[in-house]
């Protein structure tokens, strides 16, 4: 039985990422008293004249909610699938595909029907060959192969609503016969059936009220399990400073963590008017910064531009607020993080942003005193690939779902391959001597002289054995060498068993689920690796290095403009979604810093991402790096090659060495319209552009005036490379290094001639003793110098 994976819609499970930690100080509130706006004292001191304040002084409102849309229809289309493409084939006497969709939360279907248009081969016999759905393991419907050559059948099957859950599968599945005795080949190539893209699920639903509650975050703000992207929209402050700039990039980066693969549109408003009923609302910033924040109706009182608690008392600058709430026709739902300063602001969005602090978060608003200062993880310290260590099994791997490799069984003469992660990081470098023990154990019954056991390295076979004991085995082990050139940061290793029965009855569907193979977690894995990756390289940003390194992006800060503008903000918040789409961890300690707030040592120490048009970009110096260059008045230039062009709509994307420091990287977003700015935004968006980048420059430009977003050959790209890469960056401290040169190039120290070895080794041990001076009892007394 072969079995085709596939995805309708993103919708497999979201990780959670757990890191350890002390706990935060929050007040959670999901019955809050509402205040009249002229209730409240001016002061942070309660009047001594007024009389106190008692139970019955405030009215406790009912928990609000948001109001549901009104009902109608969503049809979701088969060609949304990548596998779907221009046709769905199903070939074989058996032959099934798989098919995965979501149920957004607040929507409750009442009718959902899907329409099925197939065309098959004519040599199929009819009343032994039919169609089946099933949806999530529950058949909803048959119907017979009998159409005549070229003709088109179509079928509707009626889905039971109570049949849907949070994530779905429907199964389509073809039995194939040609004969209406005996189909005698299995294989034979005119047993096909095509379904067509235009296949859809039709559903009818009805939306549900949003109760609005924190224990639900990221929900109502982030739905993953929209079948369409997910629409926010951010307030902008009326005065923009850095503490707005970096929360919001780190709100936003922390959204991509949520999103992972899934589609996202963002987009600024200037007031709450502006948004629509599809958006959700994302306002930070202090109330002066937000003066938006009073035609919302919020749950806490406001007034003079200050936050005021249940005991109408001002809250403290650096007491961060939270709160859920509605635009005023209660139909957008509402996020809102604030405080009384920015060091509030601040705290509010780094308790979203750590998952163990937001674990604890319930209700309407909370109210945070204090967050926990997660430590930044190594720079190597990368979830979901491989360990730190050469030495690891395949338990210490993890599967799609974030959770410890176990032993995985399959069954079947056509049984599917065992698929796990094999991720390097995007600095490693493989050298010889890479092989790994593979434990696997087998059934009897099988046919020793054509079963066996492959292992594929993204689909290159580099290892196989003969599965030959009639009886079947338990804990076998296969050694297998992995090429050191082969492993990448998105490789996946494969482990197919072919498993044919011993004994096969002609005419009749093999009998074959006794058969069956195990891979072992105890599998073993032993690399040859050292730490070192050449930069500039834009495939490496694929993958977020360096800028990822480490995952919390402590060493990263993004530059724009002293006054940057919407395009330069819209490509700062696509920017921070995409490193938060491609880096784990348990918190996010990304800066973002205007021109003229860019300290010397900030420059110095940090990896940095300087966004802006060339007449207004934030490092103007760093233009005038080699390669390709943008010059004033639309002028180009590369190496001695200088010319102009107009109009220049395209976008630029360069990574360079840092100018001040050779151990960091500069990337480079600019263009010298806004035009290219957003073409720079598109490549960043969309996954089939994002995944090409390489070389160090890259130009984009859009074929069409409004491309369309699902259409990969709508833009041009132009890769440029400069002639050598210039700088090698490594994690390894100098020592580690140094061994790891010495271990390497022995030969060449030794065998030559012996008084240069000697030579050699006599000046290394001085440097060590000098960087490590040993105890007055330790190395210095036996240590024996050889004069040259």
């Amino acid at each position: 039985m072969k079995l085709h994976s596939s995805l309708l819609v993103a919708c497999l499970l979201s990780c959670g990422w757990l890191v350890g930690g002390e706990s935060v100080s929050v007040r959670a509130q999901s019955e809050v008293p509402t205040f009249r706006q002229d209730a409240t004292p001016t002061g942070t001191e309660p009047d001594p004249t007024s009389p106190p304040a008692t139970k019955d002084s405030a009215t406790i409102p009912q928990e609000r909610s948001v109001k549901a849309l009104p009902g109608g229809q969503y049809v979701m289309e088969f060609n949304r699938s990548p596998i779907v493409g221009n046709r769905l084939q199903l070939r074989s006497i058996y032959d099934e595909s798989r098919l995965r969709f979501t149920r957004p939360r607040n929507l409750d279907p009442r009718k959902v029907q899907m329409m099925l248009r197939f065309r098959h081969s004519a040599a199929l016999y009819a009343t032994r060959s039919n169609l089946t759905v099933l949806v999530n393991g529950t058949s909803v419907g048959s119907v017979p192969l009998n159409k005549k050559q070229g003709e088109i059948g179509n079928a509707v099957f009626d889905i039971p609503p109570k049949l849907l859950q949070d994530y779905n599968e429907v199964v389509i599945a073809a039995l194939q016969n040609n004969s209406p005795t005996c189909t005698q080949d299995p294989y034979d190539p005119s047993l096909w059936t095509e379904i067509l893209p235009d296949s859809k699920l039709v559903f009818d639903f009805q939306p549900q009220p949003i109760a609005l509650n924190f224990n639900r975050y990221p929900f109502p703000i982030f739905d993953n399990l929209s079948l369409e992207p997910n629409q926010i929209a951010y307030l902008l402050p009326k005065e923009m400073d850095e503490s707005w700039l970096t929360a919001t990039s780190r709100f936003q980066t922390g959204l991509g963590r949520f999103a992972q693969f899934r589609p996202m549109d963002t987009r600024l408003v200037k007031s709450v008017n502006e948004v629509k009923a599809i958006d959700r609302l994302v306002v930070i910033g202090t109330p002066k910064a937000q003066p938006g924040l009073s035609s919302l109706n919020l749950p806490l009182s406001l007034k003079d531009n200050q936050l005021r608690d249940e005991k109408q008392q001002v809250l403290p600058a650096d007491v961060g607020v939270l709160m859920l709430t509605t635009t005023s026709d209660e139909r957008t739902p509402v996020l809102v993080a604030t405080g009384n300063g920015p060091q509030g602001v601040a705290k509010a969005v780094q308790f979203l942003l750590q998952s163990r602090d937001r674990q604890i978060g319930t209700g309407q608003v909370v109210i945070v005193r204090q967050v926990t200062d997660v430590p930044s993880p190594a720079p190597r310290d990368w979830s979901g690939y491989l360990p730190g260590g050469n030495s690891f099994q395949l338990k210490d791997l993890s599967t799609f779902d974030n959770k410890p490799f176990a032993d995985v069984t399959v069954r079947g003469a056509d049984a599917p391959a065992i698929e796990f992660d094999f991720r390097a990081l995007p600095d490693d470098k493989f050298l010889s001597g890479n092989v790994f023990n593979l434990h696997y154990s087998y059934g009897p019954q099988l046919n020793p002289q054509t079963s066996l056991l492959e292992v594929q390295l993204d689909g290159f076979p580099i290892a196989g054995k003969k599965l030959d004991s009639v009886d079947g085995s338990k804990q076998q082990i296969l050694k297998v060498e992995l090429p050191e050139d082969r492993i990448k940061p998105n490789s996946k290793i494969q482990v197919r068993f072919q498993l044919d029965p011993r004994e096969r009855r002609s005419c009749n569907r093999s009998v074959d689920q006794q058969l069956w193979g195990t891979v072992h977690a105890s599998t073993a894995f032993q690399l040859n690796r050292e730490n070192s990756a050449q930069v500039p390289d834009l495939k490496l940003l694929q993958f977020g290095y360096p800028f990822a390194a480490p995952q919390d992006l402590s060493r990263t800060a993004i530059v724009v403009p002293s006054t940057p503008t919407e395009a330069d903000l819209l490509l700062l918040l696509e920017f921070s979604e995409r490193l938060g789409r491609v880096s784990r961890s348990e918190s996010v300690k990304l800066n973002v810093y205007r021109a003229n707030n860019l300290t010397p040592q900030e420059r110095d120490q940090r990896h940095l991402v300087a966004i802006g048009k060339r007449d207004n970009f934030p490092l103007p110096e760093a233009l005038e790096s080699e390669g390709f260059t943008l010059k004033t008045l639309f002028e180009r230039q590369r190496d001695k090659s200088q010319v102009r062009t107009l109009p220049d709509a395209e976008g630029i994307v360069k990574e360079i060495v840092s100018p001040w420091n050779r151990d960091r990287v500069l990337l480079i977003l600019s263009g010298q319209t806004e035009a290219g700015l957003a073409q720079v935004r598109d490549l960043f968006h969309q996954d089939p552009l994002f995944f090409q980048l390489r070389e160090d420059t890259v130009l984009i430009s859009a074929i069409v005036p409004d491309p369309n977003p699902y259409d990969p050959n709508a833009y041009n790209l132009e890769f440029l490379q400069r002639a050598k890469q210039n700088r090698q960056l490594s994690e390894m401290g100098w020592k580690d290094r140094l061994i790891f040169t010495l271990s390497d190039s022995w030969f060449v120290l030794f065998p030559g001639t012996v008084i240069p070895g000697i030579n050699a080794i006599w000046r290394i041990s001085i440097l060590l003793e000098t960087l490590y001076p040993p105890s007055e009892e330790g190395v210095r007394g036996k240590r024996i110098m050889i004069p040259i």
